[in-house]
């Protein structure tokens, strides 16, 4: 039954994460303490690099998108997509963003409009909003798919094309991974930033599930009552986890878009279309034209503290993500052209979550603009509610709000079961068929696992908690990617 498993990977990953998990249950009362103090010491030395490597990681991918190895075939000349291209973006979609995109949504927008820091005093309503809509798009576009786009094509391209196996440490060569601890120790670094990365949508999807059965008066919002979901979820992640790749995870993609499909849709004929369509073609054209000033802003001459808890504290969560999607993307692209991988893998998800915050973001700026700081003053006051005080002002709304849970439930499960699998690819033995599923203990326990990690960061600070795991286990990974980039170059070249 172990016969399949990497050893010291696997249990070196294991010791550090139930060292973090024993010191944060030990001493809740300072956790929280700690995980702020720690998350303002990494944003405050080091944003600067986060944002500079976020956008070297797009340029990146936009010169090899079309430079002479653009028609290179991830698994050789003969090698054929095992997916369509329908699935294989369904599954891009559910993998690369998971809850995140129903947590913010409707409140990243709002909050920014009605944040005091980013806005000039006397900004008009219509400046506010198309700012607040850039930065959503910032956030959420090109540059985190980029990240992604990189770190895959790095999986797919040491796997399919020299032989490797789906581990970090395959992109690297000289001294360092001569050495077996040197090897590994990469490795576990990929393997810590994937878990804590997954864990913290687990606990934001938690959040909303909770808030918004509470505000519906289903259930009583409670720390145990999202203790709860999290262990639900994580035991139908085990189920979908168990059916595998072509099963599974496949089947909860294809009705995650599905889903989303429709709430989309009715948000769009039922909410103010016109409004949303002069809104989506401005903040497209606004984002693009001011790409450049808005990914390069530091906020270097002003209080730094928004510029933490937002553009860094994303590109730092893409970084964590990207060990665990950029192998899942890898995984799901064999028989792609590097060309056709980096467009599916950064222009189709980044086309369909501007489509996706230019609706409902639009959607929520109209309604301040029609009842001034009456969704703003919800969503500061509980950000996992914002998308249900939104709903609620829609026709046939508890409807509505049913259908966003059941999304949530559906990403959420989508992401532990991916985010199992992803990690049970890393710390599991090499095998001579890179398409093989890993082995089925590994797959339970890394999905048991991400509950309990979710379940303790909860506890030991709640969603600050979830975001300085993201900074701390991101900021090493962005610097292996740069390194990573590198390698995947080099190797090309040859």
């Amino acid at each position: 039954m172990f016969t399949n498993i990497a050893p010291r990977r696997f249990v070196f990953s294991i010791i550090l994460i139930s060292a973090f998990i024993g010191i944060t249950l030990f001493n809740l009362s300072e956790a929280d303490k700690l995980f702020a103090a720690i998350q303002q010491q990494l944003s405050d030395g080091l944003g600067w690099l986060i944002i500079l490597l976020a956008n070297g990681f797009l340029v990146f991918v936009i010169y090899l998108a079309f430079s002479k190895h653009k028609n290179l075939t991830l698994g050789g000349p003969d090698a054929k997509p095992e997916f369509s291209n329908v699935n294989w973006i369904a599954m891009l979609f559910s993998a690369g963003l998971g809850v995140g995109l129903l947590f913010y949504g409707v409140a990243e927008p709002v909050l920014h409009f009605s944040s005091d820091s980013i806005h000039e005093n006397a900004a008009s309503f219509s400046d506010k909003a198309n700012l607040a809509m850039n930065l959503s798009y910032l956030h959420w576009g090109f540059h985190g798919w980029a990240i992604y786009g990189v770190v895959g094509l790095c999986f797919a391209y040491f796997t399919y094309n020299r032989n490797l196996p789906f581990r970090v440490s395959s992109f690297f060569s000289g001294r360092l991974t001569q050495n077996i601890w040197g090897r590994v120790s990469l490795d576990v670094i990929a393997i810590i930033a994937t878990i804590f990365g997954i864990a913290t949508s687990l606990g934001l999807g938690a959040n909303q599930i909770n808030s918004g059965l509470g505000y519906m008066e289903v259930l009583e919002e409670s720390f145990i009552s999202t203790v709860g979901i999290v262990i639900v979820i994580t035991l139908m992640g085990l189920v979908s986890v168990v059916l595998g790749l072509k099963v599974g995870i496949k089947r909860l993609s294809q009705l995650n878009i599905i889903l989303c499909a429709i709430l989309l849709s009715i948000i769009f004929l039922g909410g103010p279309t016109s409004y949303i369509l002069d809104g989506l073609v401005q903040n497209i054209g606004s984002y693009l034209q001011n790409l450049l000033s808005l990914s390069t802003n530091t906020q270097g001459y002003l209080d730094s503290s928004w510029q933490n808890g937002w553009t860094l504290y994303y590109y730092s969560w893409w970084f964590a993500w990207s060990p665990f999607v950029g192998l899942f993307i890898a995984r799901i692209s064999y028989g792609r052209t590097i060309q056709e991988f980096l467009i599916g893998a950064v222009l189709v998800p980044s086309s369909i979550v501007f489509l996706w915050m230019g609706v409902f973001g639009n959607a929520a700026l109209y309604q301040e603009f029609i009842e001034p700081n009456s969704l703003a003053t919800a969503i500061n006051n509980d950000i996992a509610v914002s998308l249900f005080v939104f709903l609620e002002q829609f026709p046939f709304s508890q409807f509505l709000m049913g259908l966003a849970i059941v999304i949530i439930l559906t990403f959420f499960v989508t992401s532990s079961d991916s985010g199992a699998l992803v990690t049970s690819m890393l710390t599991a033995a090499k095998k001579e068929n890179t398409k093989d599923e890993p082995p089925m203990i590994l797959r339970i326990i890394w999905a048991i696992s991400l509950g309990v990690i979710a379940i303790v960061l909860l506890a030991g600070g709640g969603i600050g908690a979830l975001q300085t795991s993201v900074i701390v286990t991101g900021v090493p990974f962005a610097i292996l990617v740069t390194f990573a980039a590198r390698s995947l170059l080099k190797n090309l070249n040859q």
